[in-house]
């Protein structure tokens, strides 16, 4: 009798049925969903590849590594581009050398020209040796910054901050243009991808509002907004929707399982916390707390999961009583 009163003494010193530890079971009105599938995506996701041939002399990342915008992330091999760009500048200063020259020839022909000393038809000569001239300068100058530009290829910068989430070239392995080399996302951007029945389309509307449910992570995230693509696809009649998560949302990569809830009304159901409810096997019960504080297992059954964190109660509970918001906690104080 006196270990029954110091147990029951122990849960109400210990807040058993204090406020912040209890729910009460009642009706409320919750939102009404389709679920369906989906999988998280990263807004932005690119692969980079090499835009000159060479070895690579320099790997600075692999997967899982954080990468800043405008980080070096490899290194091709310079030194064939480097000598091209060389050459090419040479000849940018010896075409500039011979506009020069044919420039001063013009000038001249024309002085003698004005003396009567030359002809007509050479000064038309000096006139379009000239422009020659002037258009092989130029010409020179374009593949003198083409060289340099294929120059500033062997060093490989991230196009934005990001994950590497591939890698598909090793140190030393020699590449040629459009050899995939890394594959990045940019975690803060994510977005789920869902396939929804065409029957169903007109019921969640152009512009859904969607809950997120997250199982591995036991999460709810409530959607900035979303989309529903205005194609369908033919063998499986479904159309697809993105649905974008809010920025820089915690523990959320590409490929992960999620389900996307869309409301489609709203409805009075007779609910409890969904962390109420204790499952073991195939028994689905929740701690019941009286008046005294006392808490005791009591078998229920449920129905859907709503958005906002309720779970529908079918049977076992009725309107009014109070159930154990942590049931292993709830369990070991019994």
């Amino acid at each position: 009798m006196k270990k029954l009163w110091l147990v029951s003494l122990l849960m109400m010193s210990t807040g058993v049925g204090a406020a912040e530890l209890v729910a009460p079971v009642e009706y409320r009105e919750v939102a009404q969903t389709y679920s369906a599938e989906g999988m998280v995506e990263a807004t932005r996701q690119s692969t980079v590849s090499a835009q000159i041939g060479g070895r690579v002399k320099e790997v600075n990342f692999d997967v899982g590594d954080s990468v800043k915008k405008g980080q070096i992330i490899l290194r091709i091999d310079e030194r064939e581009s480097a000598q091209a760009l060389a050459g090419s500048q040479a000849q940018v200063q010896q075409a500039q050398a011979n506009a020069q020259n044919a420039r001063l020839t013009y000038e001249r022909a024309r002085q003698l020209l004005a003396q009567k000393f030359i002809s007509q038809a050479a000064l038309d000569k000096a006139q379009s040796d000239y422009k020659v001239a002037i258009a092989q300068a130029a010409a020179s100058e374009a593949g003198a910054g083409q060289a340099s530009l294929a120059h500033g290829y062997t060093a490989v910068v991230a196009p934005y901050s990001g994950v590497v989430s591939a890698r598909m070239v090793e140190l030393g392995e020699m590449v040629m243009p459009g050899k995939p080399l890394m594959t990045g996302f940019d975690p803060s951007e994510m977005r789920v991808l869902v396939s929804v029945p065409q029957y169903k389309i007109g019921n969640i509307g152009a512009h859904p509002e969607v809950m997120i449910e997250v199982p591995s992570l036991n999460r709810w995230i409530k959607a900035d907004s979303s989309k529903v693509q205005p194609v369908a696809d033919a063998r499986t009649h479904s159309t697809q929707v993105r649905v974008y998560l809010p920025a820089n949302e915690a523990g959320l990569y590409p490929g992960m399982f999620v389900r996307a809830h869309f409301v489609v009304g709203k409805v009075k159901k007779l609910v409890i916390p969904a962390s109420a409810v204790l499952r073991r096997s195939e028994v689905v019960a929740t701690y019941v707390v009286d008046e005294k504080g006392a808490a005791s297992l009591r078998q229920i059954r449920v129905g859907e999961t709503a958005a906002e964190g309720w779970v529908e109660v079918l049977s076992g509970l009725k309107e009014g009583e109070r159930v154990a918001r942590d049931p292993v906690k709830a369990g070991m104080k019994q």
